[in-house]
């Protein structure tokens, strides 16, 4: 006799949350919580901070998981606290000091004067805590055994690097970089130009793609709120899916476009972009999903989320 397919568990809601991750909590333990508060069937985030780490971290809800992998390629931006004259294992304060060097002899100008040779496209090691793969493990669980692996340079590029305070030994800086960026590492750098090396001690992500920082809302109003008033002001929370493409271009379709589009086919659409990523919308203003100009010019489906 066969099986009952077991129903998912949860509200079918969809849409988009901009959370204010806490320090002292895993990203996965915030979406766990956010989810359970919603009560919804399907949930994920865009991109992990560490424990050590607050700020902004997309929580997709139901459809909008769909384009959470959009939302991991986006920009994004920090502020950051570093402190000079250690090195720890993990470039970072959980782990353990390895290294001291004095500071005095470190200014401001001097700190000024290095930063600008980490703006632009550069190459940056992925550290050994990272969750980059080797012969499938984790790079950080190889850190863990005291396993050191050679790595290869990764292409990234800091498009702003802003100093904003010098108390020497500590600084801050807002750094504006594109996916991939391992932030303790560009500190770590910043140290080893300046002779000294340095850890990250305070870490906030204010902006994913378009997402800035104004939006947030942190699990305690969460909490208030699921207690005080329920889901329906819950909801009301949530932005749209397309909210975080805005930066793409938009098409529209007509009825008979819309539906070979749905069907997986290319379609052609007057004026459209020549190339790129854009949002399409029915006529109606229905998003409908995320489409790529092909080589024929043609709109061509990549997730379709009107489904």
């Amino acid at each position: 006799m066969a099986r009952r397919r077991r129903r998912p568990q949860g509200r079918d809601v969809s849409g988009i949350l901009l959370l204010d991750k806490p320090m002292g909590i895993t990203s996965n333990a915030a979406l766990q919580e956010v989810k359970k508060l919603y009560r919804a069937r399907k949930a994920g985030h865009t991109g992990s901070l560490d424990p050590l780490a607050t700020g902004m971290l997309p929580i997709c809800l139901g459809r909008a998981t769909r384009i959470s992998a959009f939302l991991l390629d986006a920009d994004k931006e920090y502020l950051v606290r570093v402190k000079l004259g250690e090195i720890t294992t993990t470039a970072d304060a959980e782990g353990e000091v390895v290294e001291t060097h004095p500071t005095d002899q470190v200014t401001r100008e001097a700190l000024e004067a290095v930063l600008p040779r980490f703006r632009g496209q550069i190459e940056q090691l992925p550290p050994m805590y990272s969750a980059v793969k080797h012969k499938g493990e984790r790079l950080y669980k190889l850190a863990r055994e005291g396993v050191e692996v050679e790595r290869e340079p990764r292409a990234i590029t800091i498009h702003e690097l802003e100093l904003l305070e010098f108390d020497n030994p500590e600084f801050e800086i807002r750094v504006h970089c594109s996916k991939g960026t391992y932030v303790r590492t560009l500190a770590e750098d910043i140290g080893r130009a300046l002779g000294v090396g340095a850890h990250v001690i305070g870490l906030r992500r204010t902006r994913v793609g378009p997402y800035q920082e104004e939006g947030m809302v942190t699990l305690e109003s969460l909490r208030q709120l699921a207690a005080e008033q329920g889901l329906e002001a819950l909801d009301a929370l949530l932005l749209p899916l397309d909210s975080g493409l805005a930066q793409w271009p938009e098409v529209r379709l007509g009825a008979d476009s819309a539906f070979y589009l749905l069907q997986g086919q290319p379609v052609l659409v007057p004026k459209a972009p020549t190339e790129g990523w854009v949002r399409i919308y029915d006529a109606d203003g229905r998003f409908l999903g995320v489409g790529e100009i092909d080589d024929d010019g043609r709109v061509a489906p990549r997730r379709l989320l009107a489904k």
